[in-house]
C-alpha cells in the first residue's frame, strides 16, 4: 500500500492502543471461553480479565467484550475474520 493509500481508519488510529472485539452468540456455556481463546490466536498476551459477558435480557444470548491491545490493523482484521468464520457467533463488531 502507498502513503497515498492510507485508509481513514489507520489516520484515525493510533497504534498500538487497546481496542474493544465485541462478539455475540449463544447464551452457551462454552461461548465466552470460545471467544477468548479466538483473540487470543492474534493477541497471545490477552489476560483473562480482558474478557466481559453479558447475557440478553431474554436470557438466550452472550454479549463478549475482549480488550485486546492491538499493535496493528491487520491484527484486528485477523481477529475478527476468526471471530466470523466461527458457526456460534452471530455478529461481531
Amino acid at each position: 500500500m502507498s502513503d497515498d493509500e492510507i485508509s481513514q481508519d489507520e489516520l484515525l488510529w493510533d497504534f498500538p492502543c487497546d481496542f474493544p472485539v465485541k462478539a455475540f452468540g449463544p447464551a452457551v456455556s462454552e461461548f465466552p471461553e470460545l471467544v477468548l481463546e479466538m483473540v487470543r490466536c492474534h493477541a497471545p498476551e490477552t489476560p483473562d480479565s480482558a474478557m466481559t459477558c453479558k447475557t440478553s435480557s431474554g436470557g438466550r444470548y452472550y454479549s463478549v467484550t475482549v480488550v485486546v491491545h492491538a499493535t496493528s490493523r491487520e491484527q484486528l482484521d485477523e481477529i475478527y475474520r476468526l471471530l466470523t468464520s466461527s458457526e456460534l457467533v452471530t455478529m461481531a463488531l
